[in-house]
């Protein structure tokens, strides 16, 4: 199999080379041409074989909309394009309408894995129609962690749905971090705890509450005991008001997740340990910029 991939940033780097790992011959086309195959998006649809198959892997927003005005341009009928990045489903559903004027097929596919993913592999969700899922198994079976399929993968519905779950599983991880990070705060206030760092290592194995983000967060404290180098100052990269603005559309209570994310503006008035933890973790898992300390 041979594919495109539009976007070698922090993730679509990796990806192409987890991709060619496993044999799938990937041409990829970035802004940078230090990291790119192809000259231009044109080199890069002349490469492929045909019927094609384009992932685009590039910030949401107006950067994915340019681009996929664009593929509606160069690609044929029979086309696939998979967004891989975090749109907003809503946005997959133009996206889809537009590409399918020119009979060109479209996958929106949810990843999670940030800059571990080269080597753990990534989770994936997908949306879209189950005839354009099966044709690109091979791809999604060479990016997700191996042993089951399901254990990794899901055709999560129709078009929309891919991201729609992405959306959800990001707003549960602003949760997630925001309770290690208070709990972390709170042991760092009480001054019998005289060994902070080995607190949280000793709950890796055999705690209720070991997961991934806890391995980063021992990781985060090794490498910055103090956090001392680290700013409390915390973006939100959108999922997180995306799952609260649906939350209250559907009538959904979320209340660690919304309190979670107004933390976050709350970061960005007042000094506070437990943020510093969430911008440490957010840091160690997708590689997200990080302000020094004042």
């Amino acid at each position: 199999m041979h594919i495109g991939l539009i976007g070698l940033g922090k993730m679509g780097f990796n990806m192409r080379e987890r991709l060619r790992r496993a044999g799938i011959e990937v041409t990829g086309f970035d802004r940078n041409p230090e990291v790119s195959d192809a000259a231009s998006v044109d080199e890069l649809v002349t490469a492929l074989p045909t019927p094609r198959i384009v992932w685009v892997m590039v910030p949401s927003g107006t950067v994915t909309d340019a681009v996929v005005a664009d593929l509606a341009e160069k690609l044929q009928a029979g086309d696939l394009v998979i967004d891989g990045g975090n749109s907003r489903f809503t946005e997959d559903q133009r996206h889809a309408e537009q590409l399918a004027q020119k009979g060109i097929r479209f996958l929106d596919c949810g990843v999670s894995g940030g800059v571990w993913g080269l080597e753990n592999g990534y989770g994936l969700m997908v949306g879209g129609d189950a005839a354009d899922v099966e044709r690109a198994l091979p791809v999604f079976d060479a990016l997700r962690p191996e042993g089951e399929r399901a254990d990794g993968f899901v055709h999560v519905g129709g078009t929309g749905a891919g991201h729609y779950a992405k959306m959800v599983h990001n707003g549960i991880e602003y949760g997630l971090m925001q309770s290690y990070a208070e709990g972390y705060q709170l042991l760092a206030a009480k001054d019998i705890i005289t060994d902070l760092p080995g607190t949280f290592r000793a709950w890796q194995k055999g705690t209720v509450v070991r997961s991934w983000l806890l391995d980063l967060l021992v990781k985060a404290l090794e490498e910055d005991p103090g956090l001392a180098n680290i700013d409390d100052y915390v973006e939100d990269s959108g999922e997180g008001r995306w799952t609260v603005e649906e939350a209250i559309a559907n009538a959904v209570p979320a209340p660690a997740i919304t309190a979670a994310l107004f933390a976050r503006f709350e970061s960005r008035e007042d000094s506070s340990p437990a943020m510093k933890m969430v911008s440490a973790l957010r840091h160690q898992f997708g590689g997200h910029a990080t302000r020094p300390a004042k």
